[in-house]
């Protein structure tokens, strides 16, 4: 049998294989020497989907083409032992931003997930979700007492915190009521979803709540990748701008490598049972966080001044402080990110520097 990290080899569908994470993932599994044998699923819409193509296919990736919300698309896949659903709209203004129906936004994001796990249900194949930390409420993480301090907002420690909220960031007790985005609340829907045909069908499910997903060769967005976002424009001395707060970009987000998240998953898919928790934050935490002003000192150290515009308009959904506490994933799998931010940071900024145009390439 080949090499695999705890000791089994499985038969893997990838969702959205050919996008950051999905393919990420694959490329870290390669590079540990686990020799999983798996299968990609893409619709290859986004830009830069091609180039990864080719990376996988020399991988042995087998790539079909499909959609996932067409449950047909499913219908010739071989049999699987466990789905990874990689492939979503991952940008918090998608349905209302004018680039995306509210419509397709649920399609692509619940509709999918709804075909994969009928996918499952067939196969009796486990299903691994990679949500977002985007699930936990707008409204109280917007209340939360952060006070300013180094060019970020921090946790007042002393003030009076809700349930699940602390100096080691949000766990998976803090509120998840509405108002979340219509992102959100697809990817809680889709959590639900899940564990509810876990529970009816008898297939396990793992869902992780990622942090900001962050590494080279991302299709970076100011919504979503905003680490390689900011790097990129950055270097490519495109147009960047801190929007509300007061304009001053002291808010902060935490970020994970998915090398880390490879490493998770494969422990993940090696343990089936179906008593416990099934519901894990995963992220760097808050000793792998940033906010936007300290991101560009650092980039200012890296690759010279460049000018940040200023526009303190508020912006929907938008939050002062969001870090994931993910004390319990260390707990039960004792797991723990590998990759610090400064070690993700220069990654992306290698990248950014032999790819001088891959701004233009991911739009």
């Amino acid at each position: 049998m080949e090499k695999a990290l705890n000791g089994i080899r499985v038969k893997l569908l990838i969702t959205g294989a050919c996008g950051f994470v999905g393919s990420s993932l694959i490329k870290a599994w390669s590079e540990a020497g686990v020799r999983h044998q798996i299968i990609g699923l893409d619709n290859f819409i986004r830009p830069g989907s091609e180039q990864n193509r080719q990376t996988l296919r020399k991988l042995g990736v087998k790539l079909f083409h499909g959609d996932i919300r067409l449950a047909s698309d499913f219908e010739t896949l071989p049999d699987v032992d466990w789905v990874i659903d990689a492939a979503a709209n991952p940008s918090v203004l998608a349905g209302i931003d004018g680039k995306t129906s509210s419509r397709q936004l649920i399609e692509h994001n619940l509709m999918g997930t709804l075909n994969l796990l009928e996918f499952c249900k067939g196969k009796q194949a486990g299903f691994i979700l990679p949500s977002t930390s985007r699930v936990y409420s707008i409204t109280a993480l917007s209340n939360l007492p952060v006070k300013e301090k180094n060019l970020a907002f921090e946790l007042k420690e002393s003030a009076s915190l809700p349930l699940g909220a602390s100096a080691k960031g949000i766990d998976e007790s803090f509120s998840t009521a509405p108002p979340l985005s219509l992102y959100g609340s697809s990817k809680f829907s889709s959590e639900v979803l899940a564990l509810e045909y876990s529970q009816s069908f008898g297939f396990p499910v793992w869902i992780n709540r990622c942090g900001v997903m962050s590494g080279a060769g991302q299709f970076g967005h100011a919504e979503q990748g905003i680490f390689s976002y900011w790097i990129h424009s950055w270097l490519e001395k495109r147009p960047l701008r801190y929007i509300g707060f007061g304009g001053k970009g002291f808010q902060v987000r935490d970020c994970l490598h998915p090398r880390d998240l490879a490493t998770l998953l494969d422990k993940q898919m090696n343990f089936s049972k179906q008593k416990g928790a099934r519901i894990f934050n995963v992220s760097g935490g808050a000793s792998n966080s940033l906010s936007l002003a300290q991101l560009s000192d650092w980039c200012q150290k890296r690759f010279g001044k460049h000018e940040i515009a200023a526009d303190d308009r508020p912006r929907p959904f938008d939050i002062p402080w969001l870090v994931l506490d993910s004390s319990l994933a260390q707990k039960t799998w004792n797991w723990k990110p590998s990759l610090g931010i400064k070690e993700i940071l220069n990654e992306i900024a290698d990248f950014a520097e032999k790819n001088p145009h891959w701004s233009q390439t991911c739009q």
